[in-house]
């Protein structure tokens, strides 16, 4: 039992100075240091691109939509998500196709442009990213067009609405904004 709160305070001071305490931590220490500098290396090289690659995305990238009747709504529901900036969004006319020929993603109302897809698809670049917006309740996709959707890299096809923000983010992620 121990005298005083100083001789207390002495003896686990004493018992902490034990050369095995001293090596567990400094090898703990090591490991601890190691650990934080992986974790900012994972960061560096893993987090940090996708959300440069997101950022220019958003803030440079111009969406080409290609509707008529729909264009207006789709245009609102992608800003009214505040993820995007409405000057970033451009309509395309089923008589003006080339104008879309510069931009990195295209949103393809099917109704409108069924007729026009393959026009579309000659103008759209490996690196363009391609969502093709096709509600069932206005018609399926015939097999054929679907294949040649399918053949050309970064085509999704959605059916529904809710998917439409995410596969747009997604697209800017895993596509290049290549520079002009």
């Amino acid at each position: 039992m121990c005298i005083s709160i100083d001789t207390c305070a002495n003896n686990v001071a004493s018992f902490f100075n034990h050369p095995f305490f001293i090596i567990v931590g400094g090898v703990s220490t090591i490991l601890i240091i190691l650990s934080f500098c992986y974790t900012m290396f994972l960061l560096i090289k893993g987090v940090l691109p996708v959300w440069y690659r997101l950022g220019i995305g958003l803030s440079k990238r111009k969406i080409a939509i290609f509707a008529s009747t729909e264009f207006d709504s789709l245009k609102r529901m992608l800003v009214d998500s505040k993820i995007f900036k409405e000057r970033n969004i451009l309509q395309v006319h089923t008589n003006d196709l080339k104008k879309a020929e510069h931009e990195t993603i295209f949103l393809v109302h099917w109704k409108d442009y069924q007729d026009k897809i393959e026009d579309i698809l000659r103008i759209k670049k490996d690196s363009t990213a391609m969502v093709v917006y096709a509600p069932q309740n206005e018609g399926k996709i015939s097999p054929d067009k679907m294949e040649k959707i399918n053949s050309n890299r970064n085509s999704i096809v959605v059916n529904f609405r809710g998917r439409l923000l995410n596969d747009i983010l997604v697209s800017m992620i895993t596509t290049s904004c290549e520079k002009r």
